[in-house]
């Protein structure tokens, strides 16, 4: 029998577990909990949740005040005990072992909602997929797009999409999380939408680099559209819809990401430009870097499907010590030339 659910018009409300204590996931507690819902924040520490609780907000965004409602626990089973979803807002090289613990549980919840944005770099594979190898009896759904969280805290228009390969769940996480600032698009290209989401942040870590370099309007514009490029190819080859490339979960996620000053791998790509080690760059953000995990990830898979990620290669050479900044912009402008659309 599956847990399946049913679509959601008649259920306003419902009981949701929030794993993941960080920026984000705070953040997706605090609008959940504000919309009505019965929400437990879970992280995975006591120390850090009563961090979080003294001051009301995760150290990146101090313009959240969590709701009074939202419930916190370092107990997995607590947070899970009678949710109808979990959102996932971890790290994305955490998912697999927060699923083996899921998994454990008496009753797994029926949908899984994605919101980290990666891909699993010991297996190479989104982390939809990850999570549906340990929760098979849950719908998986993705919510994703161009959502810098201290903008969602301070409630700007912000308008993302959620996507399911169950349409009664999908339109569930549509209505959950829809409020009049956070408007939700819904369809059912799970991989499109999850890899838009991860794969941006390579490409933001690189228009980073070109801030700190100095660079202005003519080098980012450029990145930004050969980025692009490689993002759909790369997405296409491993089965997502190019028109899903192209929206909110794609080309929406890469402009706010790659301009954003809240943007953590921009700002991580900046301090590279500036001169910074990756690890002295990492200790300046003090928060997950996921374009770090997902370059590497992302450029293994290329080279095993012979996809050219120019872009992505050369963001890893740098993290390698392989070429300095400077040195990645000389390759990537004195490649061969080329058309445009080959």
């Amino acid at each position: 029998m599956s847990n399946h659910p049913t679509p959601a018009e008649n259920q306003p409300s419902a009981t949701i577990a929030v794993l993941g204590c960080g920026s984000w996931g705070s953040t997706i507690a605090g609008m959940l909990a504000t919309k009505g819902h019965r929400v437990r924040l879970w992280g995975p520490s006591e120390k850090e949740l009563g961090r979080l609780r003294e001051a009301g907000h995760p150290p990146g965004v101090p313009e959240l005040k969590l709701p009074a409602e939202v419930q916190t626990t370092a107990e997995l089973a607590r947070a899970l005990s009678g949710a109808e979803a979990a959102v996932f807002a971890v790290p994305s090289q955490a998912v697999e072992e927060v699923c083996q613990q899921l998994a454990a549980l008496e009753s797994p919840p029926g949908i899984v909602v994605v919101a980290s944005k990666g891909i699993d770099l010991k297996s190479l594979r989104p982390l939809s997929e990850v999570i549906s190898e340990h929760l098979p009896r849950s719908a998986v759904a993705v919510v994703s797009g161009p959502c810098i969280a201290r903008e969602v805290a301070r409630s700007i228009p912000t308008s993302v999409v959620a996507a399911c390969g169950d349409p009664a769940a999908a339109e569930r996480v549509q209505h959950w999380f829809a409020s009049p600032t956070f408007r939700v698009y819904r369809q059912n290209d799970v991989l499109g939408v999850e890899l838009g989401g991860a794969l941006k942040n390579v490409i933001a870590i690189a228009a980073g680099i070109s801030d700190g370099l100095g660079f202005g309007a003519n080098s980012k514009s450029a990145l930004l559209t050969r980025g692009l490029a490689e993002i759909t190819r790369l997405a296409c080859a491993l089965g997502a819809e190019e028109r899903t490339i192209a929206g909110l979960a794609g080309l929406g996620d890469l402009c706010v990401t790659c301009f954003s000053p809240h943007s953590r791998n921009r700002r991580f790509g900046e301090a590279l430009g500036q001169g910074r080690s990756p690890e002295e760059a990492l200790r300046t953000i003090g928060e997950t870097v996921e374009g770090v995990p997902t370059a590497r990830a992302a450029v293994t898979k290329a080279r095993q499907l012979g996809v050219p990620v120019p872009v992505g290669e050369a963001v890893v050479r740098i993290l390698d010590g392989e070429w300095t900044p400077k040195e990645a912009v000389e390759q990537l402008m004195t490649r061969e030339l080329k058309e445009e659309f080959s």
